[in-house]
């Protein structure tokens, strides 16, 4: 179907069209088996190629060890995980438990499982949940967390199934192929990835970069920068654009900056322009307690897509450094990206990717584009009975919040619990504040107190409880009702606002209506939340009554408008971030291919004597052959690495530059990149063997081996890893084009 047109592609494949008939019919027959297997003192080890069995007896093995009997709809989403498929299932439907059924069933047919979660809480959680499990199934498990060692790493990945955070196994990864021994290796050859939240780690973070860096000093004067720009104005000495997006200097800010810095011209000194620039991005577009906070002295990056502390991800280094300036901090460590690798390409690597979550169905187009994945929605095994009540929309943002904190009072009064999604860290402390000023206490979970997360969202369901968080509210952990709360109605959640993807607003939602319990939700969306002020900038809107509620028809039009809008800038974001570096993925993938054979045999010494014999002959008369060997090995190792960083800061570059290339009328930016990278590849290879050789020519390399430093092979002194949050500012070329063509606002009023 590759030659269909994606349009009729997806009509042929709807959302969530993955036949889950064969699964169900053998749900039902592991039922058949459950009497005989229950009557067994010893339960038999399982064939996972007798799907019916194994199902029957991994049922059976949960009842005994955990006191859970899995329902026949996670049999079902077990057998489509088992089949390479993302299992929808809603939330409470018992997903941790149908991953575990999966992960042992590829374990028993001897593939290597890896369960990948979205932090180091749900990794050892579910691994110690489920480890009963796994034993008596014959199976064995691991976790590996942030503060693991390196011993431990390699523990948890010899077992049978090892649970990790995707950033962990990205950075376990990233340091395997710095080694320069094969006894440094950590992360055994992919196998099966069974992913937990997985629109969350396919989609949500697919473009972010993990990153090995390497100690360098980064030579920036930021703090005189940032003191700097926070003298100009906005309007008068720079502006935002329509969307607040990108914000450029006018002319009188132009000729402040260039006053106060002794008179130099600005374009003519790019690196002051750099430098001013991305001060002035962190001061006018980067808001503390929205995108980040302060915390032990440090910028702490908060996710867009979860509300939460985003852990060892920051910004690329220079507008890193001109957030910690804006906040007089003192400047973090920088380096050179050594190695990189995407998410995306990191789950790529792996033969065999499934996974589960609540929402999938709204992201199948980019499971199936990106990862050839099907979504197979399986139902719940209680019908959802949760009143979902249409979004109440206001003119205004004050509206909305005080709506918001009256409706909050209403239904406390009745003693119905409360959850309240707010957009950001700040609008949840405002929100609390409200409610404090009219007697009522709640509790807030946000980014400042994540690591609460889980206890927090557990205790949601008790009877009057208001809990206030940002964006998802617990994902993993199960909000039960409490005593007398189902006959108040259960649960009510409200959402203060609709999110830029439909995803996050239905897992708010998810949060009430688990397992058939009763439950409601609502969203108060305000015409000036930014949803729709970036995202439909342009569209007429209508006016409020005296009340502050927006109740023209056209109001609905606009807020579902703007969040497809958002929806579709994400998405194609996603696809041109991947254009852009598939290439270095392809790229990457052979030069690792080069490296393995050197780490591993003695391609390095055989070509290294091919190429100097007269040195070889030489060095062979004093020194012993696994010596000799292990020098060119450590020699073609260390250029291969240098050069590999160097070509990644050259088409880092290219990439920053490329648009310029349009204004010449040559070919499109991504096939420019693509004739860029190509050439730059084939250097990068001519490279890797003239400094290979040049160094063996003159190395010091003694009977006791090989002198590195002196033979001028010196490795960075320090490594760390991060996540980079990609500038979300766009490259200087689609700026510049902002700049001098932005568009005006339309915006009206209707009656």
């Amino acid at each position: 179907m590759a030659s269909i047109p994606r349009f009729i592609r997806n009509l042929l494949d709807r959302p969530g069209s993955a036949n889950i008939g064969p699964f169900q019919r053998l749900a039902t027959q592991a039922g058949g088996h459950e009497e005989r297997i229950k009557a067994l003192a010893d339960l038999p080890r399982p064939d996972p190629d007798d799907l019916a069995e194994y199902c029957a007896i991994a049922r059976e093995a949960a009842r005994r060890t955990l006191g859970m009997r899995p329902f026949d709809v996670q049999l079902v989403g077990a057998l489509a995980l088992m089949s390479g498929q993302v299992a929808e299932m809603a939330t409470g439907e018992g997903k941790t438990l149908a991953g575990a059924i999966a992960a042992a069933g590829y374990a028993l047919r001897g593939r290597r499982v890896h369960v990948i979660s979205v932090n180091d809480y749900l990794a050892r959680r579910d691994a110690e949940w489920m480890g009963p499990l796994y034993e008596a199934l014959g199976v064995s498990v691991g976790f590996i967390e942030q503060s693991s060692t390196r011993e431990q790493r390699r523990e948890a990945y010899a077992k049978d199934v090892t649970y990790a955070p995707v950033s962990e196994i990205g950075f376990d990864v990233l340091r395997d192929r710095v080694a320069t021994s094969p006894d440094d290796l950590v992360v055994p050859e992919p196998s099966v990835a069974v992913i937990d939240e997985a629109d969350s780690v396919l989609v949500d973070e697919a473009r972010v970069p993990l990153v090995l860096a390497g100690a360098t000093d980064s030579g920036m004067d930021a703090p005189e920068t940032a003191e700097l720009v926070r003298r100009l104005s906005r309007g008068y000495h720079y502006e935002l654009d329509d969307q607040e997006r990108n914000v450029f200097l006018t002319a009188k800010g132009t000729d402040a900056v260039e006053k106060a810095l002794g008179g130099i011209n600005l374009y003519e000194t790019p690196d002051v322009l750099t430098r001013v620039n991305l001060a002035l991005h962190a001061h006018a577009l980067l808001t503390r307690d929205v995108d980040y906070l302060v915390r032990d002295g440090r910028i702490h990056l908060v996710s867009q897509s979860r509300g939460r502390v985003a852990t060892l991800q920051r910004w690329p280094d220079g507008l890193q450094a001109a957030v910690e300036a804006k906040e007089a901090l003192p400047a973090s460590e920088t380096g050179e990206i050594l190695d990189s690798i995407t998410i995306q390409g990191l789950i790529r690597r792996y033969p065999q990717i499934c996974g589960m979550t609540g929402t999938a169905v709204a992201v199948e187009e980019q499971l199936r584009e990106f990862y050839g994945l099907k979504v197979a929605v399986i139902p719940s095994n209680k019908p959802c009975v949760r009143v979902d009540e249409p979004d109440r929309v206001y003119g205004t943002v004050a509206d909305k919040e005080r709506a918001l904190a009256a409706e909050i009072g209403r239904v406390h009064a009745t003693g119905r619990p409360i959850l309240v999604g707010t957009l950001d860290v700040s609008e949840s402390e405002r929100l609390a504040a409200d409610l404090a000023a009219d007697g009522l206490d709640c509790v807030v979970l946000n980014a400042k107190n994540d690591a609460q997360e889980a206890a927090i969202i557990a205790r949601a369901g008790e009877r009057a409880a208001i809990t206030v968080s940002t964006q998802m509210a617990g994902r993993g952990t199960d909000i039960r009702l409490g005593e007398g709360v189902a006959e108040l109605g259960g649960l009510y959640v409200i959402g203060s606002g609709r999110h830029a993807s439909s995803r996050l607003d239905d897992q708010l939602r998810g949060r009430a209506g688990r397992q058939g319990d009763p439950g409601g939700s609502v969203f108060l969306v305000s015409l000036e939340d930014p949803l729709i002020t970036h995202y439909a900038p342009d569209e007429a809107l209508p006016k409020a009554g005296d009340d502050g509620v927006v109740l023209h028809k056209r109001a609905g039009y606009v807020v579902g408008h703007a969040q497809r809008v958002a929806e579709g800038a994400h998405l194609e974001i996603h696809r041109n971030t991947w254009r852009y570096t598939r290439l270095l993925e392809q790229q990457r993938d052979l030069v690792l291919e080069q490296r393995d054979k050197v780490l591993h045999g003695d391609s390095a010494a055989d070509a290294l004597a091919k190429a100097v014999p007269g040195r070889w002959e030489e060095l062979s008369g004093s020194v012993k052959e696994p010596v000799l060997k292990d020098a060119a090995r450590q020699i073609l190792l260390f250029h291969l690495d240098r050069c590999w960083t160097e070509y990644l800061g050259y088409m880092s570059d290219v990439r920053e530059g490329i648009h310029l290339r349009a204004l010449g009328h040559k070919l499109r930016p991504l096939e420019e990149f693509h004739r860029e990278g190509v050439s730059a590849y084939r250097h990068l290879m001519e490279e890797i063997e003239s400094r290979s050789v040049e160094t063996f020519r003159t190395a010091t390399i003694t009977a006791d081996g090989l002198d590195a430093p002196d033979s001028g092979l010196r490795r960075p002194t320090a490594t760390w890893t991060y996540l980079v949050q990609e500038n979300p500012f766009g490259d200087v070329f689609d700026r510049a084009l902002k700049r001098l063509s932005p568009r005006a606002k339309r915006r009206q009023d209707l009656d």
